[in-house]
Order: C-alpha cells, then sequence, then structure tokens
C-alpha cells in the first residue's frame, strides 16, 4: 500500500506512553484488528505465512506527523529493515535512530519484490548493510542502497547517538584541548 502515514502505522491513542514497551503489539492496529479486538484474518501480518524481520512497504512509507512511536513500533514488532521506494524524512531518521535500517529502492525494484512475494510468501531478501545491497533472492537481481556514513556506523556497531559520543569521548577531548581560540571584542 502506497502513502502510509505515522497514524496508520501506531493510531494517535497510542501514544501516551514515553518508553518504547509495547508499542510493537499495536503496529498497524486498525488494520490488523477489528473494533472487538479480533485479528482481521486477511490482514498480512495476521498471516503466518509471511514472516521475517523485513517489511517490504509501498511507496511513501511514514508520510505524516513526525511521531518517533511509529518507529518505535516497527521495531517493537521485530523488523530490522523497511525497504520502500520513499519514506518521508522525519520517518526515515526516527527508524535510524530506533535501529531499524530504511532502504530506499527503485518503484520497479519495489515492484518486483512485491511480485516474488506474492508468487512465494516465503520469499527472501537479503539486505548486505557493509556492501549496501538488497537481493531478491527469488530472481537474483540486486539494487544498490545508499545511508549516511555515521548511520551506516553505528547500526554496524549497535550505537546510538550516545554511545556514539560516549565511544568518542577521548576524540572530543583533545580535538577541543587543540582547538581552543580566543575571541576578543
Amino acid at each position: 500500500m502506497e502513502n502510509v502515514d505515522t497514524d496508520q502505522i501506531i493510531p494517535a491513542r497510542f501514544l501516551k506512553a514515553t518508553d518504547k514497551e509495547g508499542f510493537g503489539e499495536n503496529l498497524f492496529r486498525d488494520w490488523r484488528y477489528d473494533k472487538d479486538g479480533n485479528p482481521i484474518k486477511d490482514f498480512v501480518l495476521n498471516d503466518p505465512t509471511y514472516s521475517g524481520c523485513i517489511l517490504v512497504a509501498g511507496k511513501n512509507f511514514g508520510s505524516g506527523s513526525s511521531r518517533e512511536h511509529a518507529a518505535w513500533a516497527i521495531a517493537g514488532y521485530g523488523f530490522r529493515v523497511v525497504i520502500s521506494s520513499f519514506f518521508a524524512d522525519i520517518h526515515k531518521n526516527n527508524e535510524l535512530n530506533n535501529f531499524v535500517l530504511p532502504v530506499v529502492v527503485t518503484e520497479s525494484f519495489l515492484a518486483e519484490l512485491f511480485d516474488s512475494i506474492r508468487q512465494d510468501p516465503k520469499t527472501e531478501v537479503e539486505v548486505d548493510l557493509p556492501r549496501q545491497t538488497v537481493t531478491n533472492k527469488a530472481t537474483g537481481h540486486s539494487e544498490h542502497f545508499d545511508i549516511n556514513g555515521y548511520k551506516k556506523h553505528c547500526l554496524m556497531n549497535g550505537l546510538d547517538d550516545i554511545d556514539f559520543l560516549v565511544e568518542n569521548q577521548q576524540k572530543t577531548v583533545a580535538w577541543e584541548k587543540n582547538s581552543t581560540v580566543e575571541c576578543f571584542s
């Protein structure tokens, strides 16, 4: 589906919590469950045929508000990668900050992935962060994806922004010591 906004990813009524726990169970809540809380049988995440840690999403994923809770829900559900042909910028950064890799592919490659998954729900998709490639194992086709070097380093080393600063504290102290500038008025 295209144009999935953050309110569809995690409805606003679930935004009362301030820690990340429990958001995964409400991922796509209004699509996964009926008004009585019963699973909607034909929704893809309720179908055990489909499984894995990669979410293949339509174009313009994560649009709308900038709620970080949407990335919390995606990570809390167990997804580690989201593949789309376009992400809303704030949502893309929120995913990266929550150890979820947003992979941007061409629309034609995304269509091929959806076709392969429709034909065989057990289709494997391989994402190689060091090489920055995504491969459709059903067809053997691959695409390169871009990622900010800093965020790539953090993802590959399990570092959030604070961890990165702590890891580089000595470098920061040395730079400050050698870069002191006196200003005169």
